[in-house]
């Protein structure tokens, strides 16, 4: 990709960044702008050969008289639609070019900010970044960059050639030119600035808003908020509309008073005109060139209006795309890494604290943790206590902001992130299943891996007997978030992920979530089996199955506030007891 200059240095100038990209196209991009200029030169001089021609044989000549004008006629309609042809294939090829170029430079962002740096952003919005905003950067150089070039050219042209026939009559041509290319151009982007940028950004709320409502349309249903929802989509929707509508209206006002400025120029020209044909000073033949000229002269600048509050809306796509791409890093590159460790692993927490802004609380404040070889330990405790941030800390997803974090003795942070992930892993939260086969969705861990490696993970996670007894096998759709699979089965899906990644250190951050009482004591059951004898990190809030854990951290805030063994800490007052007992009465009650 293009090496460009900071993107906090183009947060005010999000066109120019735009431009910049394409860097490495301009002999394209000025092409381009040549095949524009040739087009539209070509079609004024259509229009002004034209008239000649029909002026000319209003008088009568002789058939030879009129042959060189009839075959600069062909030649102009001809070489207009070629060359009209090539400014769009070559411009376009352009704009697609940078578009992939943003695309993907803000897909491999989103890569390094996922997940801890995305926190800010509602999925709906990210997706309105990633469709609409990148879309709409073409039309820089489709409809900005190359007709302004063009329309520079061929007016300039079309003024020398009317001031060749009668000086005058180009001073009001270029006046008008001056007025409808560059004035009215510069009152519609002014106008639509804000414009633009509140259109990109209640697009966004819209797509926010229908995204939140159709996730949780069974939710919505269940408590009867669907109303509620449907009401903020409307409001969102009325916001955009109303955007939208002021504007096409700057729009429409930049094309109509382009119009009322070329109708008043081509009259001004026409009597210019018509004053030296009575002074004998301009013949009628080059009247009516002349007339037909300067109306032609107008096709160079007519768009240049509506395209200037268009790119407004482009500016504000832009600089929300550079919003995404000069986000902070959640994490450090470092400038030399260390060389990967050895799998075998040792990771020790020390008085670590996190959080997710500069300024923010800590979410996690002074935790301890050692998980060697071996060694398992679960940190449990209430929602929002901070134990799922300590994965994030262990995975590199952040960056602690106290305390040390040590890989087999060196700084966490000393490594490069993607090494650590390789030796690091586990199961998610809430492990995404792609609508494609079981086969497919298992691979996701180890694209290399065998149909025996595959087997046996699915064995270990207890998986295999289910995957046989399908009618396809291996090869079964499972649909979209793994519609076609109950609960635990996807859950065992995801343990198999893990097995099949074969971590040295593997961190279960709530692998019984949303799952029955029953499925979740077995599945809990099942991956302390399957991971035995490896580093693992057990989070959760279910309590079940823990008298098998050789530390349980207890997390309250951030802080740790218990640690021990399930007998230990179930035997003394505390937070851990608390939930223990809830987690009993609600066994007892069959929940």
């Amino acid at each position: 990709m293009t090496a460009i200059a900071p993107l906090s240095a183009h947060r005010r100038r999000p066109l120019l960044w735009l431009l910049a990209l394409a860097g490495p196209l301009r002999w394209r991009l000025l092409l381009a702008a040549l095949a524009g200029a040739v087009t539209t030169a070509a079609g004024i001089a259509l229009l002004g050969a034209s008239g000649f021609l029909i002026a000319r044989a209003a008088e009568h000549p002789g058939v030879t008289a009129l042959t060189i004008a009839v075959v600069t006629v062909r030649a102009l309609g001809v070489g207009r639609g070629l060359f009209r042809y090539l400014e769009r294939l070559i411009s376009h090829d352009v704009a697609f070019r940078v578009l992939g170029d943003v695309r993907v430079r803000i897909y491999r962002r989103l890569a390094a900010l996922a997940p801890a740096g995305l926190r800010p952003l509602r999925s709906g919005d990210l997706l309105a970044r990633l469709v609409s905003d990148v879309d709409s950067t073409q039309d820089l150089f489709v409809r900005g960059v190359v007709p302004v070039a063009a329309a520079a050219v061929a007016g300039g042209g079309a003024v020398a050639a009317c001031a060749f026939l009668l000086a005058p009559a180009a001073g009001a041509l270029a006046l008008g030119l001056l007025v409808a290319g560059v004035l009215l151009p510069a009152l519609s982007s002014a106008l639509a600035r804000s414009a633009g940028r509140r259109t990109a950004e209640a697009r966004g709320t819209v797509a926010a808003r229908v995204v939140d409502a159709l996730s949780g349309a069974a939710e919505l249903h269940a408590f009867g908020a669907q109303d509620r929802a449907l009401a903020k989509v409307a409001e969102a929707d009325a916001e955009l509309a109303a955007q939208t509508r002021r504007g096409a209206f700057i729009q429409a006002a930049g094309a109509g008073l382009g119009s009322l400025a070329a109708g008043v120029t081509v009259w001004a020209v026409l009597l210019l005109g018509v004053v030296a044909v009575e002074g004998g000073t301009l013949g009628r033949v080059p009247l009516a060139v002349l007339a037909l000229t300067a109306l032609a002269a107008f096709e160079a600048v007519a768009a240049l209006p509506t395209a200037a509050a268009q790119l407004a809306e482009t500016r504000g796509g832009a600089a929300r795309i550079i919003d995404v791409l000069d986000a902070p890093d959640p994490v450090a590159e470092p400038s030399r890494p260390l060389p990967p460790p050895e799998p075998v692993l040792t990771v020790r927490l020390r008085d670590v604290r996190a959080r997710y802004t500069p300024d923010g609380p800590f979410v996690v404040d002074g935790v301890d943790l050692d998980l060697t070889p071996g060694r398992r330990v679960a940190l449990v405790g209430p929602s929002g206590a901070g134990k799922s941030t300590v994965a994030a800390l262990l995975l590199r997803f952040l960056d602690p902001a106290g305390g040390t974090i040590t890989l087999n003795g060196a700084d966490l942070t000393a490594y490069d992130p993607d090494e650590v992930r390789r030796l690091i892993g586990g199961c998610p939260q809430d492990p995404h299943i792609f609508d494609s086969t079981v086969r497919e969705n298992l691979r996701l861990a180890r694209p290399g891996a065998t149909d025996a490696d595959m087997a046996d993970a699915a064995a270990r996670a207890r998986l295999l007997p289910w995957i046989e007894s399908l009618p396809d096998g291996w090869d079964t759709p499972v649909g979209v978030h793994g519609a076609a699979m109950s609960g635990g089965e996807r859950r065992r899906l995801a343990l198999a992920r893990a097995l099949l990644a074969d971590p040295a250190l593997m961190i279960l951050d709530e692998p019984t979530a949303h799952l029955d009482r029953p499925t979740a004591a077995e599945l809990t059951a099942d991956l302390l089996r399957a991971t035995r004898g490896r580093a693992i990190l057990l989070i959760t809030h279910d309590l079940t199955g823990l008298e098998e854990i050789d530390e349980i951290v207890v997390l309250d805030g951030g802080q740790v506030v218990q640690r021990g063994t399930h007998t230990e800490l179930a035997a003394r007052p505390g937070l851990y007891r608390t939930l223990w007992e809830h987690t009993a009465q609600a066994e007892y009650a069959g929940l």
